[in-house]
């Protein structure tokens, strides 16, 4: 047990004792520790214990105090926050930013409700306690956070439902927390939006060039297809038996035959002879 954890557990006894309740600026939270990782994964952890502890908050002292209860307050934030370090393994969770949460969302709860209610179709006494606890994270971190994108944001709400929520709550958180970061965050969405506008055209752009040349190479094919071009044309090789070619008729054969025969078989003349010697 720490030190800092032993004061914090004193300071709880001595007000208990006393029964003078803890003003807000006496409840010690130490948002800058750096002995604690700081990550993304451990600021996450970090975002799942405070939903744990504003749930707590949210079925205790904040519901005796909107129904008139407040004599039953005895369970405050900074005691919540106590307990959890007492009882988990807190080594690898952002230590300082759960106790920013669990400090300043109780302390700015009707603000933080009011935003909530303006993109509600019902009271917000009607939300789910977990729902309202991942609502509340989500809407302090789209006004104080400025530094987590609001996309970041509304992931990191979808995770904290999927983990503690119903089945289908993430269709209002999400609904809610976005039409919340147009109001708190407009820059930011417009020039996302600007920069998913020009990502889509380029995109379309690159698709309609596709298309055009799909379609060029598609009626050059059919072209080459319907004009026959001497590569397209049938070729005879020598090679080939079954190419017939053109022979003499029997008769015509015969009859040369015959002529041939009939000239060989004359008797040379004497006139043909007197010529040859005198030449």
């Amino acid at each position: 047990m720490t030190d800092q954890l032993k004061r914090a557990l004193n300071d709880a006894q001595t007000d208990s004792i006393t029964q003078t309740p803890a003003r807000d600026d006496e409840q010690h939270f130490d948002v800058s520790e750096s002995s604690y990782k700081t990550s993304h994964t451990a600021v996450r952890k970090a975002r799942r214990f405070a939903m744990q502890g504003l749930y707590e908050w949210l079925v205790t002292d904040r519901r005796f105090d909107t129904t008139d209860k407040r004599s039953w307050l005895d369970n405050a934030p900074y005691d919540i926050a106590a307990r959890t370090r007492a009882t988990n393994a807190m080594h690898t969770v952002h230590i300082g930013y759960y106790h920013e949460m669990m400090r300043d969302i109780p302390e700015q709860i009707e603000a933080l409700d009011t935003l909530i209610a303006e993109q509600l179709d019902r009271g917000i006494e009607k939300l789910d306690t977990v729902e309202h606890a991942i609502l509340l994270i989500g809407a302090y971190e789209l006004q104080h956070r400025l530094e987590i994108p609001y996309k970041v944001v509304l992931d990191e709400a979808m995770k904290l439902n999927n983990h503690f929520g119903a089945t289908d709550a993430h269709k209002l958180i999400n609904a809610v927390l976005d039409r919340m970061a147009i109001e708190l965050r407009a820059l930011e969405v417009q020039a996302d939006t600007k920069a998913n506008l020009r990502t889509s055209q380029k995109a379309a752009t690159k698709q309609a060039k596709a298309s055009q040349n799909e379609s060029q190479t598609a009626v050059q094919s059919e072209t080459q297809t319907d004009e026959p071009t001497a590569s397209n044309k049938p070729r005879i090789s020598a090679n080939k038996t079954g190419v017939k070619r053109d022979r003499l008729k029997p008769s015509s054969a015969t009859a040369t035959k015959q002529a041939i025969q009939k000239a060989s078989a004359q008797p040379i003349q004497a006139d043909d002879l007197n010529s040859k010697d005198e030449s």
